[in-house]
């Protein structure tokens, strides 16, 4: 145990090794957090960047039956799967809600991979990264599936960890009411180091894997796909990133951009971004590409660079300030140091970036586009792709009433269809309990009291 009189970043690292965290994820953690001591924001101008224009399209590759096969056989899935979705008042992995005739994401997930596996004759390795919080229910949920092990890889391997610190006086909070809150995971940018300290990137190259695709384990429309494989075993790059067309409804979500000092793509998220430089951030048709989080990576050349690196990949730094017990906003104030994955873009020499369409992008972030998923509008096909079926529609549920995942659940006891809505806003206390067929624009205005939709036609 660290001392007193010693520094607030020995006690920190003290608390790690505690911990029994890897020493190369505390030497990770000790490079972000002298560099948030020292001031280092993280943030990137505006008049430091160019926006990303004209990337290849998926749909525009032209990849040969037999490369892609051969790229789809070296490549593993990895899902990230370390998030309790505690802004749906969650307290076990997100990917563990049911989504569609009973089936949670997990469900779905696996019904992709084994699918993929048969037609197209690839092992396929699914691994998923936990967190501390997740492993244990994650890893008990796919044990039915005894066939989803392959080459004896393991299902998970596990986020790190590090302290949350104090905004003052940077020292490792203390939370006696409930300890774990005192930790954090280091953002899903740990995604670089966890490969390496699990052991999990030797064992992938030891068995002939060469490229992964990450994606989000919320995120449905992340199937396995040949094509990309193919596309980006042909391009040779060490990194690649899925980006879509933003619309208005992802203004606030990282985008893609190109650093004028070198022409290097780079990630540009919000919480990097100035107040100054909000406005651009946020102008969709300036920067027209977001980062799906759909990210490719060559696990070779993955490990060279880590090697030349000395473990420490060097992603950009993300200050994010919370209060200790996000559930009490008397709590003290924190500091989490966090990077992202998508970030990575900007440490490869030579990474690429490709537009895909819209369907490879339905991640689940509120109750909004959890009832998207469970209405009608997607059909969900044997090889576990949830196919939207038309336009998506906006939909908008109140906070007071919708918001948390069992207030949800009691007032959405029948989805809505939505194949004829373009859009859906619901103000008060309704409860769906008759079928309901929203179509075109439709509102609920707030009663005053609790009430049921009427059975019929919401809408015009």
């Amino acid at each position: 145990m660290a001392s007193m009189t010693e520094s607030p970043l020995a006690r920190a690292q003290a608390k790690m090794r505690d911990r029994g965290i890897a020493d190369a994820a505390i030497d990770v953690f000790s490079h972000y957090f002298e560099q948030a001591r020292s001031g280092d924001t993280g943030l990137i101008a505006e008049s430091d960047i160019e926006p990303l224009t004209n990337p290849p399209r998926l749909s525009d590759v032209d990849v040969d039956d037999a490369v892609a096969r051969e790229a789809l056989q070296k490549t593993v899935i990895i899902k990230l799967n370390g998030g309790l979705g505690t802004s749906m008042g969650l307290e076990r992995a997100k990917t563990l809600l049911p989504v569609r005739e009973g089936k949670t994401f997990l469900d779905i997930l696996v019904r992709q991979v084994l699918w993929a596996r048969q037609e197209y004759g690839a092992k396929l390795p699914l691994v998923f990264m936990d967190s501390f919080r997740t492993h244990d229910d994650t890893v008990g949920y796919l044990a039915k599936y005894d066939d989803l092990p392959v080459d004896g890889l393991p299902l998970d391997f596990l986020q790190n960890s590090e302290p949350k610190l104090l905004v003052d006086t940077f020292e490792p909070v203390e939370w006696p009411a409930d300890p774990e809150l005192e930790w954090c995971p280091p953002g899903h940018g740990d995604i670089y180091t966890a490969l390496v300290t699990s052991g999990l990137l030797d064992q992938l190259l030891d068995q002939g894997y060469r490229y992964a695709s990450v994606t989000n384990g919320d995120n449905l429309g992340a199937a396995p796909d040949p094509v990309l494989a193919g596309w980006f075993a042909q391009s040779g790059a060490p990194f690649a990133s899925e980006v879509c067309n933003r619309t208005a409804n992802d203004r606030k979500g990282g985008h893609l951009a190109v650093r004028k000092a070198d022409g290097q793509l780079i990630l540009r998220e919000s919480a990097q971004t100035a107040d100054d430089d909000m406005d651009t951030f946020q102008d969709t048709e300036r920067h027209a590409y977001f980062n799906t989080n759909n990210l490719w990576l060559d696990l070779q050349q993955f490990k060279e660079i880590m090697a030349e690196r000395e473990g420490v990949l060097g992603l950009p730094m993300i200050r994010n300030e919370k209060n200790v017990d996000p559930s009490d906003k008397t709590s003290p104030k924190v500091i989490q140091i966090e990077t992202a994955m998508g970030a990575a873009i900007e440490v490869f020499e030579g990474s690429q970036a490709i537009a895909v369409e819209r369907d490879r992008f339905q991640p689940v972030k509120t109750t909004n586009e959890l009832l998207l998923l469970r209405s009608d509008l997607y059909d969900l096909r044997d090889d576990g792709r949830l196919i939207a079926t038309t336009e998506t529609p906006t939909v908008s549920l109140d906070d007071r009433y919708y918001k948390l995942i069992d207030d949800f659940e009691k007032r959405v006891q029948v989805p809505p269809s939505l194949k004829q809505a373009t859009s859906l806003r619901v103000q008060g206390d309704w409860t769906f309990k008759a079928p309901v067929t929203v179509v075109g624009d439709a509102s609920l205005t707030d009663e005053g009291e609790p009430r049921e939709v009427p059975a019929g036609t919401l809408g015009r």
